[in-house]
Parts: C-alpha cells; sequence; structure tokens
C-alpha cells in the first residue's frame, strides 16, 4: 500500500514507479483525507491519519506492505502501532526526531498568510524550497508534469496544517521498541543533512530496520531515479525474513 506525501494525491507521487511495482505486487495507492477521493473534517489530526492508514490495510487484510513518502511516511510509522497487519514498512524521508527543528522561523506562518490571500503556487513552492529544501532543478521537474502540478496546487491548501502537526512531533523511541515489523528507511544521499541523522536515529530505535541512502537523489527518488527507487523497494520487499534479520541493525 502507497501513501503519498504533502501536496500529493494516489495520482501523482507514484505514477512513474507504479507500472514497475503492478508487476510484482497487487498496489493499493489511497488519497489521505482532503485530497483524490477522500473526504475531509473540520479539524486536522496526526493521528486521525495513521488510523485512516491502519484502516486501510485492515480492510485490505494482512499481511500488507506499507511505502510512506515524506508526511506519509510519518502517518505510516504511527499507522505501524494501530494494527497487527502489517508485513514490511518502507519509509522515505518522513519522520522527524523533533519536527520543531526542522522548520525555518516563520516559515509556516508566511504559507500559512500566502494561503489567505490565494496564493497557492506561492505556498507550494515555499513548502518544496523552504521546507522540503528541494533544489531548483528537482522543482522544475515537478512543475514540468502539468496534471500532477495542477493536483499540488488544488491541495496546497493542505500544506499549513500538515507543517503544523510534523513542527508539534518529536519521535519516542519507547513507543517503537516493540514494532518488529522489517521496515526500510530510505534517504537521499543529497538530501539535507537532518534526514540521515533522523532516518539513523529512528533505525536504532526499531528493533528490526535498516537504512539504505539512494546516492545522488533527494526527496523525489520516485521521479528523479525510478527505476533505482523500484530496485530498492523490490529488493526489501522480496528477500525473505530470515536475511533481512541477519542485516537488521
Amino acid at each position: 500500500m502507497l501513501v503519498h506525501g504533502t501536496t500529493a494525491d494516489h495520482t501523482t507521487t507514484w505514477r512513474l514507479v507504479l507500472p514497475e511495482l503492478e508487476q510484482r505486487f497487487s498496489v493499493y495507492a489511497m488519497d489521505r483525507r482532503g485530497r483524490g477521493r477522500s473526504g475531509d473534517s473540520p479539524a486536522y489530526d496526526l493521528q486521525r491519519e495513521a488510523e485512516d492508514v491502519a484502516a486501510v490495510v485492515d480492510w485490505i487484510g494482512g499481511p500488507v506492505s506499507v511505502l510512506g513518502h515524506s508526511h506519509g511516511g510519518l502517518c505510516a510509522i504511527e499507522a505501524a502501532l494501530l494494527t497487527m497487519n502489517l508485513r514490511r514498512l518502507i519509509l522515505y524521508e518522513g519522520v522527524p526526531l523533533r519536527g520543531a527543528d526542522d522548520f525555518k522561523p516563520g516559515v509556516i506562518e508566511r504559507l500559512d498568510a500566502a494561503l489567505r490571500k490565494g496564493d497557492v503556487e506561492d505556498v507550494l513552492i515555499g513548502l518544496l524550497r523552504d521546507v522540503a529544501e528541494m533544489p531548483p532543478e528537482e522543482i522544475a521537474q515537478l512543475r514540468s508534469q502539468p496534471d500532477a502540478w495542477r493536483v499540488r496546487l488544488a491541495n496546497a491548501r493542505t500544506i499549513p496544517r500538515e507543517l503544523r502537526a510534523c513542527e508539534r512531533y518529536v519521535f519516542a523511541p519507547d513507543r517503537f521498541r516493540e514494532l518488529r515489523t522489517p521496515t526500510l528507511l530510505l534517504v537521499g544521499g543529497d538530501s539535507p543533512p537532518r534526514e540521515l541523522a533522523s532516518a539513523t536515529r529512528v533505525a536504532d530505535a526499531l528493533p528490526d530496520a535498516r537504512i539504505t541512502v539512494l546516492a545522488g537523489q533527494q526527496h523525489v527518488a520516485m521521479y528523479t531515479a525510478p527505476d533505482t527507487f523500484v530496485k530498492e523497494v523490490v529488493q526489501f520487499l522480496e528477500f525473505p525474513v530470515s536475511r533481512l534479520r541477519e542485516g537488521a541493525r
């Protein structure tokens, strides 16, 4: 099951890698709340998002492997505490150690102000540039896909609320000590150093986790290096559990 990040829906994040994944697995790509075919609620809460992911996993019926990108990764690891039907878990740059440390002062307020003015493109680009710290060429690559870019613009209203949820988040290792689901943490080799630091701490907290660094990539390897991305995902999902445990941290 695929869980997209902030701004995306099930049609955008996975469009270049979905055909290859579907050749090997039965794939479910969900729309998180407030976008695509999913409904919304007046108040936003990360716990509701985690419950959504767990509910879809349980509806599919276990064992289910879950891949979460960015904010979807945070939703996925929290959902892992709510369901017994997880087979394996893949998190691609989504879990902050202490969210408040990852944001430049005033960035959420600035994006919220732009949203109130109706400047949704400024909100979207501000997120990619100032929060995800994506380089101009990666942002340009996202903008070069007009249909997907329109979807992201339409979802811009959800950005400030998800950033606030991340800002409040603190990773508590003790909550995850019993999470024995084999877990892969993907990190772009050219991503900000905080991403590898966060992945390392998260992996250390889990009984069965490992890190793979995607050389030369940043936050969106599913666009910039889809073959590499698929290779790492498939390798992790298809390896026997015994071999995974031999290589666990």
